[in-house]
């Protein structure tokens, strides 16, 4: 089965955008459109339900059931309990919650693991533990191909108490093997983080599958509002010291959650579980459970944007004064395609831009991922992002547009 291109490219009113006519939009791992359905929530939210919610009034009460759906039906797609979501302002801010907890739950002498694959935000947060006497050990790519050897883990993992790595690095692109990653810091009795920003826009993953007692993605990437949202698996969130009020402790999506929320952002989550369950009617699977639907939405997803992703790879690769990053494969990497020129990222993009073609160049704060592999971080690279809702014919317009500034 075939994802049907009109039928998604309509559930986006960008598509519809005057504005935007004409112009191919390849920075979505910065951020992707957002959806109708998290959009109309959102203005129905700010319309008749901007009131302090879970009070008896009507508006309030409204409010209140409306974020509890968007953390419900979220929680049943990931393959969780509904308690084991949260919400917070970002990806990065969460990651720092959650990194303060462990500074309190953890003894000068304990080690951590973390990649110099990830993006800042999961990465920077851990590292800083060293000033409380924890051990920060690197498990560090190939870097040649950006690639991280799992060879180099078990001896990593010895001792550790917890390892932070990304489902999908934001630069490299390459899918790392997370479930085989979680069973063997399992078998080593180490807790595991997994940075899914990047992934999660071209699928939402079975948490529980997985095996991940933290999984973190931002909603802005998966077609919502700008919330960080956090799966953490109750073990683990009940063992670590409550970083939310006192008087919150034992609710577990309130232990992270220091600040208030945004409750019409949370309320307008719920529309991203709208737009998978339309695509899922859409292409004749509306019968089944949430999280079956959610897998067959996310294989569409993955299948439409490698078909679409190798001419790119392919183009790429027959320029000899570009050097890409990660696999040259479709099949092992998620849609963001960097690439190293003479010439600066940023510059690259600038001139894109003239051509109608949406693209970001820099760093993508991987300054570290992008140091090892030989990167000058005064230029960068370009990033070409893509998600589903992209079409073969703006990839070609890409390519196009590439032929006409390199």
């Amino acid at each position: 089965m075939q994802l049907d291109m009109d039928f998604v490219r309509a559930q986006f009113p960008a598509f519809a955008e005057p504005s935007l006519a004409g112009q191919a939009f390849f920075e979505n791992a910065g951020g992707s459109y957002t959806c109708k359905p998290v959009i109309d929530r959102l203005t129905r939210f700010y319309h008749q339900r901007k009131v302090q919610p879970y009070y008896p009034f009507e508006a309030s009460r409204l409010g209140g059931e409306e974020m509890d759906e968007a953390r419900g039906r979220l929680a049943l797609m990931l393959g969780v309990a509904t308690d084991e979501v949260s919400f917070g302002p970002s990806t990065s801010a969460n990651t720092y919650v959650l990194a303060q907890a462990f500074r309190q739950h953890l003894t000068p002498g304990d080690a951590i693991i973390v990649t110099n694959q990830d993006h800042e935000a999961n990465t920077g947060p851990w590292r800083r533990l060293a000033e409380a006497g924890i051990e920060v050990r690197e498990w560090q790519i190939d870097p040649t191909t950006g690639h991280l050897p799992l060879g180099r883990l078990p001896e990593l993992l010895k001792g550790a108490k917890l390892l932070c790595f990304p489902h999908c690095s934001n630069v490299v692109g390459e899918i790392n093997p997370v479930a085989e990653i979680c069973a063997m810091a399992q078998a080593a009795g180490a807790a595991t983080c997994v940075d899914g920003v990047s992934y999660a826009p071209h699928g939402f993953a079975d948490v529980g599958a997985l095996g991940a007692d933290i999984y973190l993605f931002s909603a802005y990437k998966t077609y919502g509002p700008h919330q960080g949202i956090m799966v953490i698996r109750r073990p683990l969130g009940m063992a670590l010291p409550n970083q939310g009020h006192y008087f919150n402790g034992e609710v577990l999506y309130k232990r992270f959650t220091p600040a208030g929320p945004d409750h019409a952002q949370i309320a307008a989550c719920a529309g991203m579980a709208d737009y998978v369950d339309a695509l899922a009617e859409h292409h004749g699977a509306g019968d089944l459970i949430p999280k079956a639907r959610a897998a067959m939405v996310h294989d569409l997803m993955r299948a439409h944007e490698a078909t679409i992703l190798q001419p790119l790879l392919d183009y790429l690769g027959t320029r000899n004064e570009l050097r890409l990053l990660g696999p040259k494969s479709a099949a092992l990497r998620a849609p963001t395609v960097s690439v190293q020129a003479g010439e600066s990222g940023h510059e690259l993009a600038r001139a894109l831009a003239e051509q109608g073609v949406m693209v970001g160049g820099g760093t993508f704060y991987a300054d570290r991922a992008l140091h090892a592999q030989g990167v000058d971080l005064d230029r960068g690279v370009l990033r070409m992002s893509f998600v589903h809702y992209t079409t073969a014919a703006e990839v070609d317009q890409l390519i196009g547009a590439l032929d006409r500034v390199l």
